[in-house]
């Protein structure tokens, strides 16, 4: 053939999810599940049902029997939650057990059940099966509710870095139920405060206050509404959180922009948390990358020193870190460097501009970030428990 002919594609295809509020999604009475993805009159009544082993050992009958009821023939796979499990062969072992299924991925989505690292689990397993394979996702802690269950980024951890090799795969659809939020720890509802705290921050002031006059309360009540005042508040809380998260990620779900408000407390944390396993959960290590960039925003005049203490105020109201041993210079300065490289050659880090705003910068010196990690640790002092 002539030297010098070419040919060029050019596609799309558009991408469209649910994320629905579904209270007692087990309830023999709802349907939610058993529709969800399945053509009206092509419904088959096989599932392949991922679960992690906490949600199996709290709801695993409650689940098992809403199948029953329905005459479903189902799998069930348990995997370890936690994210030193969150490694690329368990993908692969449950790659297998869905080949054994025999799953219509046209007729028959995958169900995963469980906090944020199964469902990044599952996803990467269903994105890849046969090219990609419906699945539902229900997420059971609060950080699944508000952030790893609304996205489309699956992934797992990979020669020690976040998150290193994974996908961009929509789940077609979410149920959000909150129910499940009555067995989780108050470690782990503090957990998920804090990537709630992150949308206060950058781009929800409401949010914030919301945060700093009622967090505490929906802590104490685990979200439940409990009291009249804590079911509204838990309400208003929830429902902001993942309307902004999606304000956000909508116009950029494949991160073609890199300068992502979301990326907010996403800057250092992945090395910081990595290194913080198996002790370290994810919102903790946001947190205190979030309190590294208001303490570095404060010393730049972005943040006056009312509004640096509040947010500190709030993230130990919240029962969050904001020191840690781990934040040090060389710690810190290698995670930002790493950061450069993930960003396209930039820094690209998101700073708050008071509560409620976000500039992104790209000159943080080495000697710049050396002060605002003693600064931090001043502010942390008297609020703060470390995280080893």
């Amino acid at each position: 053939m002539p030297d010098g002919i070419s040919w060029h594609v050019k596609a799309s295809q558009p991408v469209n999810y649910e994320v629905r509020v579904c209270q007692d999604v087990f309830d023999p009475n709802r349907t939610d599940l058993l529709h969800a993805d399945s053509p009206v009159g092509n419904r088959t009544q096989r599932r392949f049902v991922v679960v992690d082993e906490t949600v199996d050992s709290l709801y695993g009958p409650s689940i098992r029997q809403y199948f029953n009821h329905h005459g479903v023939t189902y799998e069930i796979m348990v995997i370890q939650a936690g994210d030193v499990h969150k490694e690329m062969d368990v993908v692969l072992r449950l790659v297998e057990r869905l080949d054994g299924f025999g799953i219509d991925r046209r007729r028959e989505p995958v169900i995963v059940v469980g906090g944020g690292v199964v469902m990044d689990i599952a996803g990467l397993a269903a994105s890849l099966y046969r090219r990609g394979t419906p699945f539902v996702r229900v997420p059971t802690t609060l950080v699944g509710l508000i952030d790893a269950g609304v996205g489309v980024k699956t992934g797992v951890n990979f020669n020690g870095h976040k998150n290193q090799l994974g996908t961009y795969s929509a789940a077609t659809l979410t149920l959000l139920d909150r129910g499940f939020l009555s067995t989780l720890s108050r470690r782990h509802i503090s957990n998920g405060l804090a990537e709630i705290l992150k949308v206060g921050l950058i781009k929800d002031k409401a949010l914030f206050d919301l945060l700093e006059r009622y967090g505490r309360l929906v802590l104490n009540e685990n979200f439940q509404g409990r009291s009249p005042e804590g079911a509204d508040a838990a309400t208003a809380i929830l429902e902001a959180a993942i309307t902004g998260m999606l304000e956000e990620l909508e116009p950029n779900l494949w991160e073609e922009t890199l300068e992502r408000s979301m990326d907010y407390g996403h800057t250092f944390s992945p090395a910081v948390e990595m290194l913080g396993l198996p002790s370290m959960l994810h919102g903790e290590a946001v947190c205190l990358d979030m309190a590294l960039s208001t303490a570095l925003a404060c010393r730049r005049g972005l943040v006056n020193e009312d509004e640096c203490g509040r947010v500190f105020a709030v993230m130990s109201d919240l029962e969050l870190p904001t020191w840690s041993p781990l934040h040090t210079p060389e710690v810190l300065g290698s995670a930002l460097h790493a950061t450069v490289r993930r960003r396209d050659g930039q820094q690209r880090l998101p700073l708050p501009v008071g509560i409620g705003n976000t500039v992104f910068v790209n000159d943080v010196s080495d000697e710049e970030l050396v002060a605002a990690i003693e600064f931090q640790r001043e502010m942390a002092t008297c609020s703060s428990t470390e995280v080893a």
